[in-house]
């Protein structure tokens, strides 16, 4: 009876779930066996699906306990329990998205931008617990007078466009003489920053100036991406822009929690698996990869403690193509122009100006993005310079054999 009665609940269903797989996963490892990839993915959508069930419970207890001017916030960006996009990300978590900038995605990607919209970043919005949150809202004139009274501030600054293609950015130029594409979360989507001034747009200035032609390079970051979402990615828009280089950003959380990864106790297999994808996907079609963790701003202001992160990310790449590029030193000098010149100038030496310290935020300000472009773009010249040699000396040869 007690079984049955625990059967009929999500709670229950999931335990029996996860103690029927995981006793079936240990017999197989006592004969020396892993689990199937179709066992590890359903095993996945079970358990995302449950979250997400669980977390919607949830969403309607907490909607209730605000006032009715946080509520016209929240219904306004979408946020409320009946519109409320609730999708996996950020690796093993739950996010919560607004739908008025957000739709489902089903076919590995779990949400995207919606096309043709336009967004802004509001902060301070304090949530329930007295935490100060940030959310992405429609920007329309309405949005002055629907803050109203919220405590909420509008990151001027941080306008943010979508096209039809459902990325963030201008419409993409299919012609350029060099195109890429920019794989990545929420570093390389560009929090808190304007069009203009996101990584891969300042990836795209430096690389355009290097080699005098004209460049495209798409802008996929989505907050909350890793790499599976980012393989889908890949399939969905490489056909469309053809590029000739891919640079997949990754960051600690995508292998699990932040703080757990930095002590060594991320899950390294599981995406491991999802970047070998990446690559396999390039190599067959001959595009340049590069593979760059984005700097996480602790350890600019207190122990580097770089072995676990990113330390372990170049030891994943140990069975891939892709090159491996880490920009934390580049940060570093920039960095210390900066420090140098304020100490001259008299001024403050912190927040670090590499990143939106001044927002209360981790992620790149617009010097940040465009020490990324550069560093990124530096290295990638030569990747690519070093490739068209190869392929010339490789169209030589011949002739300077028949030359003898």
């Amino acid at each position: 009876m007690v079984g049955a009665l625990l059967l009929g609940t999500t709670n229950g269903r999931h335990a029996a779930w996860w103690l029927q797989t995981r006793t079936r996963w240990a017999a197989l490892q006592l004969v020396g066996k892993s689990p199937s990839r179709e066992d590890i993915d359903a095993d996945w959508r079970h358990t995302r699906l449950y979250d997400i069930q669980r977390t919607r419970g949830k969403l309607r207890e907490v909607y209730d306990q605000y006032d009715p001017v946080m509520k016209r916030l929240l219904d306004y960006a979408g946020l409320d329990p009946e519109r409320a996009l609730l999708r996996w990300g950020n690796f093993d978590r739950t996010l919560l998205l607004p739908s008025t900038l957000f739709e489902s995605d089903d076919s590995g990607r779990s949400y995207r931008f919606k096309p043709l919209t336009r967004s802004i970043w509001v902060r301070n919005m304090k949530v329930q617990g007295g935490v100060l949150a940030y959310f992405q809202v429609p920007e329309t004139p309405e949005l002055a007078e629907i803050i109203e009274g919220t405590e909420a501030i509008v990151v001027t600054e941080s306008l943010q466009t979508t096209n039809s293609w459902g990325l963030r950015g201008a419409e993409p130029n299919v012609d350029a003489a060099l195109r890429g594409i920019v794989l990545g979360d929420s570093y390389m989507q560009g929090l808190f920053v304007g069009d203009d001034e996101t990584p891969s747009e300042c990836l795209k200035r430096y690389l355009a100036d290097h080699f005098q032609t004209s460049v495209e390079v798409l802008n996929t970051g989505h907050l909350g991406y890793s790499p599976e979402q980012e393989y889908f990615t890949l399939l969905e828009y490489a056909d469309r822009i053809q590029p000739k280089f891919v640079v997949l950003s990754l960051f600690a959380n995508d292998f699990g929690d932040l703080f757990e990864v930095l002590e060594g106790r991320g899950d390294w297999a599981e995406n491991r698996y999802w970047i070998e994808k990446i690559d396999a996907f390039c190599q067959s079609r001959g595009i340049v990869c590069l593979a760059v963790p984005a700097p996480w701003i602790n350890q600019f202001e207190g122990p580097r403690e770089a072995g676990h992160y990113p330390g372990q990310v170049s030891n994943i790449l140990d069975r891939c193509a892709m090159t491996y590029l880490d920009p934390f030193e580049d940060f570093v000098e920039e960095l210390d122009r900066q420090t140098l010149q304020r100490l001259r100038n008299g001024e403050r030496t912190t927040p670090n100006p590499l990143f939106n310290g001044h927002l209360g935020d981790g992620h790149f300000s617009p010097l940040g993005c465009r020490v990324w472009g550069e560093s990124v773009g530096r290295r990638l010249a030569s990747v690519l310079e070093i490739r068209r040699a190869t392929k010339d000396r490789k169209t030589e040869a011949p002739n300077e054999e028949s030359t003898h």
